[in-house]
């Protein structure tokens, strides 16, 4: 009976089980942790124990120091081991991407990727590549529910990467626009402001007419722009129902009949859809 042939998997397809990663970790804490048990053992040379946030050093003492637990329980010998074992476990994963950031700085600074092979202990210019490619995965999620780490190879982090390179391409566009549409909605909303003794308001109106006035003046994060442009909106939109409700126009002078008159324009045009193809 012919053996059946082992399908391969894409090289960018995510694994079939998530990695399992430490993450965020107070490191410093679990350390002192560390010194507390090494304390209570009378350890005669804790106080040789680097300090909390020196976790390399740390490490290596409490493995260098490991009898002086001996006296204690043997729950207690565990739980410190497995605390070493986590803290190791979380050095390792930093590891990667400290270690890419320094490949990034040396490849920004001008060195070939020949230069970098015997520094990342490969043999080839295109060994040092790919393993920093691999590195570099730490940084990246893939698009499956759950955004799960990308598969540790170069293809897959060029495929993230480029996808990053599309999503940055995208906001960038969205913020260019709303920037944009905060330029015009500005002078729009100052005029509107100029014009309110000219304006039939009513209780909502004049509530919206005053967080345009209380945002305008100092209106320079993204959020305050959509908070002003929804303001602008809201006015417009209770003016509006001022003039159906009375029958009378909203505006009782002419420059404030075209002051309104413009900004309800403007907004018609921004939310109706484009024909353009």
């Amino acid at each position: 009976m012919a053996k059946r042939a082992r399908r391969l998997s894409p090289p960018t397809k995510p694994l079939i089980k998530a990695p399992i990663r430490i993450g965020a970790l107070d490191a410093a804490a679990v350390v002192g942790e560390l010194r507390q048990i090494h304390e209570d053992a009378e350890d005669p040379d804790v106080e040789r124990m680097p300090a909390d946030e020196e976790l390399f050093g740390a490490l290596l003492y409490a493995e260098k120091h490991a009898d002086a637990l001996r006296k204690l329980s043997r729950e207690v010998q565990c739980a410190a081991a497995l605390k070493r074992v986590r803290l190791w476990e979380y050095l390792r994963e930093q590891s990667d991407q400290h270690q890419f950031r320094a490949v990034a700085d040396a490849r920004d600074s001008g060195a070939e990727w020949a230069s970098l092979a015997p520094e990342l202990a490969v043999r080839t210019p295109s060994a040092a590549y790919n393993k920093a490619k691999r590195l570099q995965a730490v940084d990246f999620t893939d698009e499956t529910p759950g955004a799960r780490p990308v598969r540790r190879t170069p293809e897959a982090v060029l495929k993230a990467e480029r996808r990053l390179l599309l999503e940055q391409a995208v906001e960038r566009r969205a913020q260019e626009a709303a920037q944009r549409r905060h330029e015009l909605v500005m002078p729009l909303a100052v005029r509107l402001l100029e014009q309110r003794d000219g304006l039939v308001e009513d209780e909502d109106s004049e509530y919206w007419l005053e967080e345009i006035e209380a945002v305008l003046p100092n209106c320079r994060t993204p959020l305050q722009m959509v908070s002003l442009s929804r303001y602008l909106e809201a006015a417009v939109r209770a003016l509006d129902k001022v003039q159906t409700n009375t029958g009378r126009p909203v505006a009782v002078t002419e420059e404030a009949r075209h002051t309104v008159a413009a900004v309800a324009e403007f907004l018609r045009g921004v939310e109706a859809p484009s024909t353009k193809q």
